[in-house]
């Protein structure tokens, strides 16, 4: 199977999970659209579920699936978050905001009992950090900020350019929040962790894409099937 097929595999699994009258989570990206197709097909099919999307973009392919949807004012408890991750490792920390919602994906994921990541192959990394960490931050005073977090993350032995997202047409990239993005590509984060913490006590910063302690489980697509990875 090619990545795209491996991606299809882990969200075909995940489905096995989901039961009926569940409150789901539903992620963005990708590997995230892979499973919000499927759930919907087996809506069609007479599964009772709702779901609450984590992007604007979700909403509408989900709503176009005719899958039920609500939000977490009226959802405040989810039962499981279908997401996938950009970069996770064996202990189940995850790199995400690739697609620039890491905000509502982490949120509806902790509203959640259990996150489920589905993921192909590549994504599973020995050390987080060659994909570029997404940082939300605040418009208001963003250089200042900018400077703080490499400041951080030099601390944490985190060192590259930090740039903050442009989108299509080289503007600034906005996120369904109104906040910008900063890709921060340090090659290799020695303490996820510590990290995570520290640059969130940054006044400005809203959130980073690190996601420490919240995946229960992982669904990766290899080549010759998929493997399922619970968190210790």
């Amino acid at each position: 199977m090619n990545a795209d097929e491996q991606k299809r595999a882990a969200a075909v699994r995940a489905l096995d999970f989901i039961e009926p009258g569940m409150k789901l989570g539903l992620g963005t990206g990708s590997t995230a659209e892979h499973f919000v197709r499927a759930l919907g097909a087996r809506v069609k099919e007479g599964l009772e579920i709702v779901g609450v999307p984590t992007s604007e973009r979700t909403g509408k392919l989900a709503e176009s699936l005719g899958i039920p949807l609500s939000n977490l004012d009226d959802t405040p408890h989810l039962d499981i978050t279908v997401d996938g991750a950009d970069e996770l490792d064996i202990e189940l920390r995850l790199i995400k905001g690739g697609g620039g919602a890491l905000l509502r994906e982490k949120i509806v994921a902790t509203a959640s009992d259990r996150m489920i990541v589905i993921a192909d192959a590549s994504k599973l990394v020995s050390t987080l950090g060659a994909f570029p960490l997404p940082v939300e931050v605040i418009p208001f005073g963003c250089t200042v900020t900018a400077h703080k977090m490499a400041d951080v993350a030099s601390a944490f032995g985190c060192t590259g350019r930090i740039v903050r997202r442009a989108d299509e047409y080289g503007e600034p990239f906005f996120t369904d929040s109104e906040n910008f993005i900063y890709d921060c590509a340090f090659g290799e984060i020695p303490d996820p962790d510590g990290l995570a913490a520290a640059l969130n006590r940054i006044a400005g910063v809203v959130d980073n894409g690190l996601f420490i302690g919240i995946a229960a489980m992982a669904i990766v697509g290899t080549p010759a099937g998929t493997n399922i990875i619970e968190a210790k």
